[in-house]
């Protein structure tokens, strides 16, 4: 039964991250990078493969590009800190810090692999600085989804399935 529910909720995650990415939506707002955030903070850094899987998985459908490396290096690095973000109020600057490294780790590698700025301080400042809009779409999207996550984590049935989840493995 524990393990039957274990991957449901594996099936479940994967697929919500995955259907996050692909679904029209501004370039950035999505909910990746909370999503990516939450679930190892909440049940443990193993489930970080579950959002770089899907944003593996969606990257192949949606066209892989030059800046995977930096993608799913800051994902897997997000995942990795969330651990030090447990309680409500962190959580939320755990979130923005994420949304944070994100920016500086993919603009730096447009700057880095791409032909739009020059390669010096000023072109990768120049790069920082074009992609603000970005960062605030990153921001808001996954504030958003972070705030929804954490109406989720304030009812009971929710506390009982981190329960659970965290018992299963």
């Amino acid at each position: 039964m524990k393990n039957t529910f274990l991957k449901n909720f594996i099936l479940i995650s994967f697929i919500s991250i995955l259907v996050t990415r692909l679904i029209p939506h501004p370039p950035n707002f999505t909910s990746t990078i909370a999503l990516a955030f939450y679930l190892p903070a909440l049940f443990g850094v193993k489930f970080i493969i579950i959002a770089l899987a899907a944003f593996i998985l969606s990257d192949i459908i949606i066209e892989l590009h030059q800046l995977v490396f930096f993608t799913w290096i800051s994902l897997l690095l997000i995942g990795f800190i969330s651990k030090f973000f447990k309680n409500f109020y962190f959580r939320f600057f755990g979130v923005f810090f994420s949304c944070i490294l994100f920016f500086i780790i993919s603009n730096f590698g447009v700057w880095l692999l791409g032909d739009l700025y020059k390669n010096n301080f000023n072109g990768l400042i120049e790069c920082y600085i074009m992609a603000l809009p970005f960062l605030q779409n990153s921001l808001i999207g996954s504030l958003v989804c972070s705030l929804l996550i954490e109406f989720i984590l304030c009812m009971k049935i929710a506390k009982d399935f981190i329960k659970k989840i965290n018992s299963s493995y």
